[in-house]
């Protein structure tokens, strides 16, 4: 198997197991993360999201690896890949439990209206990626478990957008940073072929 510093931030309520397991079916080799020093060698960081954003900023914080973290993808351009609620922390602020987030992103994560859409949203939808990259990644169906979608205040960010009752934000990218709103890791063959895209670009 590649040895690929890939690290897998694993941390009480994410999903990580699941992540590791897809990236084998990949043949590519990855480690866990669990404290500051494991972001040291990184080439890439996965950051899965299972849960509030409240609740991951804190497991974040009570690791340590918010510093760290901020060290390797900001300042070193490490590259970056948050699924899910690890995407929407990305953003300025949540409206999940009124939480303060990453900031690496401008903009907001704000709840479905429920009196539009069943909430949350839990299934298979399909994204279309409006901003080109240099390994062509398709137009596809992916799997959603969300009740909150993000709003960015660059619309240059907007990667690929999903339709639930209106046109909402399925993924984002800003150089060396990469989010998706989906579950790439539970999204089949499709999921697959595009962790596998993303983590060579």
């Amino acid at each position: 198997m590649k040895t690929d510093g890939i690290k897998i931030i694993d941390y009480k309520a994410g999903n990580a197991p699941s992540v590791m397991h897809a990236l084998e079916r990949l043949g590519r080799k990855a480690e866990f993360a669990r404290h500051p020093a494991d972001l040291d060698h990184a080439t890439h960081i996965i950051l899965p999201g299972v849960g509030s954003a409240k609740a991951t900023m804190a497991s974040l914080r009570e690791m340590g690896l918010l510093s760290s973290l901020e060290e390797a993808v900001i300042n070193r351009n490490v590259f970056f890949l948050g699924i899910c609620v690890g995407m929407q922390i990305l953003f300025d602020y949540s409206e999940e439990e009124d939480t303060d987030c990453l900031g690496w992103l401008p903009g907001r994560v704000v709840r479905f209206d429920a009196g539009q859409v069943r909430v949350p949203q839990m299934g298979w939808n399909q994204v279309h990626f409006v901003a080109p990259t240099s390994y062509p990644i398709k137009d596809d169906y992916f799997y959603f478990v969300n009740s909150y979608h993000a709003v960015p205040d660059n619309q240059a960010n907007l990667w690929g957008q999903a339709d639930y009752c209106g046109l909402f934000t399925a993924a984002v990218r800003q150089d060396n940073i990469y989010g998706t709103q989906f579950h790439a890791e539970k999204s089949g063959e499709a999921g697959l072929a595009l962790l596998n895209s993303i983590l060579q670009l």
